[in-house]
């Protein structure tokens, strides 16, 4: 069966479905070479997690304890909130950090005519979700331990990081087949990351935000998806099935013209590279 055109909103579905077994294999490469050497290996893969929200829960739990003193509930849930909204982002902030550089790094694939380098992106964001996956398995015990047993909306979380995927993995397409042509772009993304993690709901709710701006705040495709997926965890509250299908469609639309552009552009790069 040939592959679909570019311009077929499943065509990216389809790109990793027909090479599966290529970007698994890639991904376990890839998990494996980061621990490679290390003393304790894969077992950093848990300890990572488990020593940044201990890190966490001790600073703001009794560094800042004066400055969180008049709310003393909110001392112990900060930690998990932050931890939690950190885990989501970090799925699309390591992802698209690495996107520019994501193509000449990989030239001695990419000059291969026969080597499908759109899975590079697949690769990058399945590797982001493992580590997603171990974080928030840990999250869920510290949760457990420190809060007592988490809702059952919890289970609905992953329903909500969806739309994130789309968004990430149409992002990682456009910016790794940009990122051939300007050498520069990585530090632009890097900038950019940054700025849309304190744009984001992460260190304070969206609520702070004033009334005149949060229809303009809300533009940003996480404010939604973070507030949606901290009350899912911590509040117990069904997610607006609703709001999560616009942000699907919207990060679907975005995965569909990222993959379009960056299959039409990748027929140059092993000439620019």
């Amino acid at each position: 069966m040939p592959p679909p055109s570019s311009l077929n909103p499943l065509s990216f579905v389809a790109t990793c479905w027909r090479h599966r077994v290529m970007i698994f294999r890639l991904v376990a490469r890839r998990i494996e070479e980061q621990y490679r050497g290390s003393v304790l290996g894969m077992a950093w893969v848990v300890l990572e997690p488990v020593a940044m929200l201990f890190v966490y829960t001790f600073v703001f739990s009794f560094v800042f304890s004066a400055r969180w003193g008049a709310l003393p509930a909110d001392r112990g849930h900060f930690a998990l909130y932050l931890f939690s909204g950190l885990t989501i982002y970090a799925v699309f902030s390591e992802t698209v950090n690495e996107s520019p550089r994501a193509i000449s790094s990989a030239e001695a694939y990419v000059k291969q005519l026969v080597f499908p380098a759109e899975v590079l992106a697949w690769v990058a964001l399945l590797t982001s979700l493992f580590k997603f996956a171990i974080s928030w398995l840990v999250l869920l015990v510290w949760y457990g331990v420190s809060l007592g047993t988490p809702p059952a909306t919890a289970l609905l979380v992953p329903i909500v990081l969806l739309p994130v995927i789309f968004v990430t993995l149409g992002a990682t397409w456009f910016l790794s087949a940009l990122g051939v042509y300007l050498r520069d772009l990585g530090k632009l993304v890097g900038l950019f990351t940054t700025a849309l993690l304190f744009l984001s709901p992460i260190f304070y709710p969206a609520s702070v935000i004033p009334e005149q701006y949060r229809d303009l705040y809300f533009l940003n495709p996480f404010a939604g998806v973070l507030e949606i997926s901290k009350q899912s965890l911590f509040e117990g509250v069904v997610p607006p099935f609703g709001e999560i299908a616009v942000l699907f469609a919207a990060g679907w639309l975005v995965a569909w013209v990222g993959h379009a552009w960056f299959m039409r552009t990748k027929a140059g790069f092993a000439d620019v590279l």
